[in-house]
């Protein structure tokens, strides 16, 4: 039987840790090299709403040594893919099985009329499918986890009934970072859970540092005989940004002479680091204004908005940085697989623009406070297309701007340091390879459904050159925007506000900025690959959104269809 330790014990045990930084934690570890788990630990570190270039081991100029020591020790995947929004990736992350079939076939708040009450389209992760979590746990593993949920409101469905022993999570889209508030008018709350307990948050609450506090307090108890499953979620740097003061003040210079040429910096940079091709040009999208047009009153603003921005993802990386510290004076961390991600592309959304009689009565938006407690800050999609330079479009979007994030890969015992690797992947592919690495590919629950990803472990011991083989097929859709990737090839459609509708077809290895449309120069491959996505439509038991979808209408309907059923 799992014993599960109340909030108030993990806190005592985090202030310890706070007061007398590690001491405590390495007096009560065990010396015996006997005592030890042999089998490997496992870390997940999720980001929120991350884009491609935002740390520096990726093209930034935000300064992420925590991430970077990762990415050196490590392997960098240049090509990683995620879907486009945030619970159909962590559905997928945690199942190694397709959102259509877990339950997030379509976010609930943004779901057509024909989806819902459809079997794959509960709108949380349903029982069909088993948790990693889950497996691990079952065979010996201690699993945590500490963050953003976003994958079930109902108690059947929280962290602790799918397979974590300890979890304290924020069940929502997401939160203020400062306290107890939600963003969005249609949450009157927003809920946190230790294990099964409703909680509230402590008054010196800030999401990144108490997400880490507490993991790093489930890591101290942890009995060192047995190995450990770790997922640190962080709510960072989804909307609405906000972070320390100070921090966001030793940013300010950075970002006064504007978008245009931080984005030209992180291309060479990412040009110089191997991660992408020489010789891009970024496509013009409608949604990007001259910086040189804009008052200097705005100017100012908009630089303000992305030091936040950057000083949010900074105070993400320190606190990343606090938990390897840990680990490695626990002596855990040389035998712990550390996978770092993001969950989706870079939100362009304006949110504060969208409801601005909700925003303008819970939050202050004036430059003087901006990201500190009580504001709201976001940096709206000029900044949001520098987070995925060189990349188009955004967050929303199965263009690589949605779709394609970060990943790095530690763990030096095993696995190559210090590369770069160009195969595509895809974000089903951590479950195997967690499996894989753990030995445990043999299992899982013959009952649930099949994991469909791939493990990346030839790729990270560089045996292999690539997870896939050219003719494999992996699929994609949500909210009528839809890919199929094909070695080098991907089949992009997407839905307003992002496009027309229109299949085409680019070569992403070559153009990952999606210039070239292929499908009169490669007819026969365009054509091949509309029919590979048919099969994937009917392999998922795809339920198509209608031709008059529109996300951003769909969700003001959906909006008031939950406001309706709240009164």
């Amino acid at each position: 039987m799992v014993k599960f330790t109340s909030f108030s014990r993990v806190m005592v045990a985090v202030l310890c840790m706070v007061s007398a930084p590690l001491v405590s934690a390495e007096n009560s570890l065990s010396s015996s090299p006997e005592a030890v788990s042999k089998a490997p630990n496992f870390l997940i570190i999720l980001a929120d709403d991350l884009g491609y270039s935002d740390i520096s081991s990726f093209g930034s100029e935000i300064h992420t040594p925590g991430i970077d020591s990762l990415a050196k020790g490590g392997v960098k995947f240049s090509n990683f893919h995620v879907a486009a929004t945030c619970s159909p990736t962590r559905s997928m992350l945690l199942t190694g099985v397709d959102n259509h079939l877990n339950g997030l076939g379509n976010m609930r708040i943004i779901m057509d009329d024909n989806q819902f009450g459809q079997p794959g389209y509960e709108g949380e992760l349903n029982n069909s499918v088993e948790t990693v979590s889950s497996i691990l746990q079952r065979n010996g593993y201690s699993t945590y986890m500490s963050g953003k949920w976003h994958l079930g409101m109902k108690k059947s469905n929280l962290p602790i009934n799918r397979g974590f022993d300890q979890s304290i999570s924020l069940m929502e889209t997401g939160a203020d970072n400062w306290e107890k508030k939600p963003y969005l008018p249609h949450n009157k709350q927003v809920h946190y859970f230790d294990n099964a307990n409703e909680i509230d948050l402590p008054d010196d609450f800030y999401s990144s540092d108490f997400y880490t506090d507490n993991l790093m307090g489930y890591l101290q108890q942890h009995d060192r005989q047995k190995p450990f499953f770790a997922y640190l979620a962080f709510t960072a740097v989804h909307y609405p940004h906000q972070a320390p003061k100070a921090l966001t003040e030793k940013y300010l210079a950075n970002y006064q002479d504007g978008w245009e040429v931080i984005k030209s910096k992180r291309y060479t940079r990412l040009v110089q680091l191997g991660l992408m091709p020489p010789g891009l040009e970024a496509l013009q999208l409608p949604t990007i204004a001259e910086w040189d047009a804009l008052s200097k009153e705005d100017q100012a603003y908009r630089t303000k908005q992305m030091a936040v921005y950057a000083a949010m993802v900074k105070r993400m990386d320190y606190n990343i940085e606090r938990l390897l510290s840990y680990l490695k004076k626990a002596n855990l961390f040389d035998n712990t697989v550390i996978m770092f991600m993001s969950d989706n592309g870079a939100d362009n959304n304006e949110i504060e623009k969208v409801f601005p009689d909700y925003i303008q009565k819970n939050f202050t938006t004036n430059i003087e406070t901006l990201g500190e407690k009580g504001s709201y800050a976001n940096y709206g999609p000029s900044w949001a297309n520098v987070s995925m330079t060189p990349l188009s479009w955004y967050k929303g979007s199965a263009s690589e701007g949605g779709m394609r994030s970060p990943l790095i890969v530690h763990y030096p015992k095993k696995l190559q340091q210090g590369v770069v690797s160009h195969s595509f992947s895809y974000i089903t592919d951590i479950v195997p390879t967690i499996l894989d690495l753990a030995g445990l590919t043999q299992a899982i629950d013959k009952e649930k459904m099949v994991i469909m990803g791939r493990s990346q472990v030839g790729v990270l011991t560089g045996e292999n050159e690539t997870v896939y083989t050219d003719q494999e097929v992996i699929g994609y859709e949500l909210a009528g925007s839809a890919a199929l990737f094909k070695g080098d090839y991907k089949l992009v459609r997407n839905f307003p506000p992002f496009g027309d509708k229109q299949w085409r077809i680019f070569n992403i290895k070559t153009d990952p900025v999606e210039r070239y449309d292929l499908a009169t120069t490669e007819p026969k491959r365009y054509q091949q690959m509309l029919l590979d996505y048919q099969v994937y439509q009917g392999k998922v038991k795809m339920v198509e959104v209608t031709e008059q979808y529109h996300v951003i209408k769909q969700l003001s309907k959906n909006l008031k269809r939950m406001k309706d059923q709240h009164h």
